[in-house]
């Protein structure tokens, strides 16, 4: 199997991604620790409410005037920290599908089945975005949630590092029933996990699947 295209894509800490498609898009998923003032976001992703997935702080460093955002339904509340109008935000729901900036985005559930740190009445999401013929699930904070497994994906950034999301063992067995051609870790060596998590997810995984490090420490 042909090593699949990632050089667009970057992990910058966590689950802090950014995205820049073939038209030069740039798409920013959790923005965190960003370095200078790019303001070159055409579209920031939002998974989640907590500190380290929405940072008001980093999105202001990023943001431009005709950024957009997509968002959880259940975080409208919270766009007003960040200055955003109606007319600024997509809201989405699991099972959701847009067309925005010239990609399609998909929300999927992202929860934990027993631990309280991300319940699922709260409607936090994953996203699959379609990008250049090349379908990106980005998991936000989940467990491995065996109705996640039917995700058709090309390339898949996964938390790996424990406590708040699924375990380095946990994701490395939900990827080898996700399939993907190629799998990206986040999630670790920071606020949670260790960078030595790389190596014990990467040895678990199937032969086949290909195992990308964009985290460095």
């Amino acid at each position: 199997m042909s090593p699949v295209k990632n050089d667009h894509i970057t992990v910058n800490t966590q689950n802090s991604i950014r995205i820049v498609n073939a038209e030069g898009t740039v798409i920013y998923i959790d923005p965190l620790g960003i370095s200078g003032e790019p303001a070159d976001a055409d579209l920031i992703l939002i998974t989640h409410s907590h500190y380290d997935h929405f940072s008001p702080e980093d999105i202001a460093k990023i943001r431009k005037p005709s950024t957009k955002y997509v968002i959880p339904k259940s975080m409208i509340g919270d766009m007003e920290k960040i200055g955003a109008s109606m007319m600024d935000y997509v809201s989405m729901e699991e099972g959701d599908r847009i067309g925005l900036a010239g990609v399609y985005i998909s929300a999927v559930p992202a929860y934990n089945k027993l631990k309280p740190f991300h319940p699922r009445r709260n409607g936090w999401l994953g996203y699959v975005i379609d990008c250049d013929g090349l379908k990106i699930y980005a998991a936000g904070d989940t467990d491995a949630l065996k109705e996640n497994t039917s995700i058709s994906c090309d390339l898949a950034l996964i938390p790996i590092g424990g406590t708040y999301t699924m375990n380095a063992r946990e994701a490395a067995s939900f990827v080898n029933e996700l399939r993907p051609a190629a799998v990206i870790p986040t999630h670790y060596g920071s606020i949670v996990g260790k960078p030595s998590d790389f190596e014990e997810f990467k040895r678990r995984v199937e032969e086949g699947i290909e195992v990308i490090q964009k985290l460095s420490f």
